[in-house]
């Protein structure tokens, strides 16, 4: 299970750089609109120190991260969602990211060209917010002529649907977004047929000057755009993507000394994909051996089963139990034998919901 984030926004913000950094896959930045006309798609490793130590502990032949996916999808303008600069394409591949991230420009530099003349990082937002609720509301457009007979009609859940979507209607004619609503479990269900895309779980990426980067806030223009932001209720990580796209070309030494130098303990592309993991809910369990010592991404709130089919269907099918210790109480212990002479090693069944940091071991037979 691997996180797949879509990065967007407005043309010359910053979407490529940071996505260059990301993946160091060298997508063309260039100071023009549509310079990314393809969506460009890398794979990270996902920092987490724990495995490193786990690797140190069990010494094994390959040690593996969970990784994420990112999609930098071309910048969108004013009339995307009715296909002006060739949004509707990349609209359409926006719907098959897990989450949507919204670089904006928090930075004044007369050598880089804005798409809408001047730096304003909240009317930013609000065009590319407006474009996404406008390509929501056309699929809800699409849906209600084809429904509304049979909700006359009484046909099957009909009547269900078409009162669901009008309420989803109503609240992007208000220009807001599907994830502010509150539906129950019946209704997230139907939810999941139509992949609104501002039902999507979405962050901002304000893209800083480095003057401001060990303490973001004392910048005007991002504490205002970080004010506004909040009363939306959106989570907002601030990075200089100029400086992580140099950054990346260190080596360890020399990237620690740059980063003390700047005022900063670790890049931000670490905490953007931590802020991306926490806005999907997603945690990391690890599996070890002589073999491999491995990460693996799993939803919270999901049993042993669920997380042993991660691995392989296999797993989760024939599930006998899992042989479980935290990370916390592997380590403390000092070793898995330790850890076992304490009583901290359990055996868990079916119904044990994992926790962020197990180290499983699944017992299955097929």
């Amino acid at each position: 299970m691997a996180l797949t984030a879509g990065i967007v926004g407005l043309p010359n913000v910053g979407k490529s750089t940071l996505f260059n950094a990301i993946t160091k896959a060298g997508a063309l930045a260039a100071n023009y609109p549509f310079a990314t006309i393809e969506p460009n798609v890398g794979m990270v490793e996902v920092p987490d120190e724990r495995l490193w130590v786990l690797s140190k502990m069990y010494n094994p032949k390959k040690t593996t991260p969970a990784v994420c996916e990112f999609t930098d999808i071309a910048g969108l303008v004013k009339g995307a969602s009715k296909g002006e600069g060739l949004g509707n394409q990349f609209l359409a591949n926006i719907r098959n990211c897990d989450a949507i991230l919204q670089v904006v420009r928090c930075f004044e530099d007369g050598n880089i060209t804005h798409v809408e003349g001047s730096v304003d990082p909240i009317r930013d937002a609000g065009i590319i917010n407006l474009e996404l609720i406008l390509a929501d509301l056309e699929v809800i457009n699409k849906r209600i002529p084809k429904i509304e007979k049979k909700a006359q009609a009484k046909t099957d859940d009909a009547p269900y649907e078409f009162a669901l979507l009008k309420k989803i209607e109503a609240h992007l004619l208000a220009e807001k977004p599907v994830r502010t609503l509150d539906f129950d479990e019946t209704e997230l269900k139907y939810l999941k047929n139509y992949g609104f895309l501002t039902a999507k779980p979405f962050m901002y990426v304000a893209n800083i000057s480095d003057k401001c980067l060990s303490n973001p806030e004392t910048d005007p223009l991002y504490k205002k755009f970080l004010e506004f932001a909040r009363g939306e209720g959106s989570k907002v990580c601030p990075i200089s993507a100029e400086i992580e796209s140099e950054l990346v070309m260190l080596d360890n030494e020399d990237r620690e000394l740059f980063l003390a130098d700047l005022g900063i303990t670790e890049p931000g592309l670490n905490r953007l994909i931590k802020d991306t993991y926490d806005l999907l809910g997603y945690a990391t369990y690890f599996t070890t051996g002589p073999d491999e010592c491995r990460a693996w991404t799993f939803k919270k709130g999901m049993k042993a089963p669920e997380c042993a089919g991660i691995i392989h269907s296999d797993f989760e099918r024939g599930f006998i139990r899992a042989e479980t210790v935290s990370y916390n109480d592997l380590v403390e212990s000092g070793s898995a034998l330790q850890a076992r002479e304490k009583g901290l090693v359990r055996q868990e069944g079916k119904d044990y919901v994992v926790q962020d940091g197990d180290i499983l071991l699944f017992k299955f037979n097929v």
